[in-house]
């Protein structure tokens, strides 16, 4: 078993690291609000970020994207950043464009219930996110919570814990009554893969 070392320790030994990641789907599957729950979980413990999201002007269909850089120190990335460490993937619209974008073993999340063919990539990591989201959970609005889910416990780039938190405070209060299903989505993709297999940070013996 693995544990993370927090931010201010690998920092202190000189193990500066930055992580980035890019996520993509279509509007309706709540990509931004995914990536605002790892860009808030990242502050919550202590780690500096960036948040950067790009959408089209339509409520469902339309592209989604954004961008979340996790760093030890101050952030040096860019907005759009160039090359990136990892993705997730709930739509293959925008695939081609984000894998151009991928570092060679880059870890990507993929939303398999949406893809008829295997994701070309190196370190691939299929969730069924609509299907689980739709069939297990009853809520077809929890895919990118359960892709997210699975994202941070594969790469324990926050805590999963951690996630739930930001997660519920990233909901406007129109949208809170959503809490306790988004956290059960969140623990449900956590549950689908094997825990630090793609670690995002320097790891030690628990």
């Amino acid at each position: 078993m693995k544990r993370v070392l927090p931010p201010t320790l690998s920092y202190r030994m000189g193990q500066t690291t930055e992580r980035e990641a890019l996520l993509t789907g279509i509007g309706g599957q709540g990509v931004q609000l995914a990536a605002e729950v790892i860009a808030r979980a990242a502050v919550l413990e202590g780690r500096d970020v960036l948040l950067f999201g790009v959408y089209s002007g339509v409520m469902r269909g339309g592209s989604s994207d954004a961008t979340v850089v996790v760093a030890d120190g101050p952030v040096q990335a860019p907005p759009i950043i160039s090359r990136a460490w990892s993705a997730i993937v709930l739509h293959p619209l925008s695939w081609e464009a984000v894998r151009a974008r991928l570092v060679s073993d880059a870890v990507v999340v993929v939303n398999s219930s949406l893809f008829d063919d295997r994701v070309d990539a190196d370190r691939v990591y299929e969730v069924p996110a609509t299907r689980v989201a739709t069939e297990k959970l009853d809520n077809p609005m929890a895919v990118s919570m359960v892709a997210v889910g699975a994202y941070v416990a594969l790469t324990g780039l926050v805590a999963l814990d951690s996630a739930v938190a930001a997660m519920e405070e990233s909901l406007p209060s129109y949208r809170r009554h959503h809490a306790e299903a988004n956290a059960a989505a969140l623990r449900t993709g956590a549950e689908l893969v094997d825990a630090l297999a793609a670690p995002a940070w320097p790891t030690v013996p628990a």
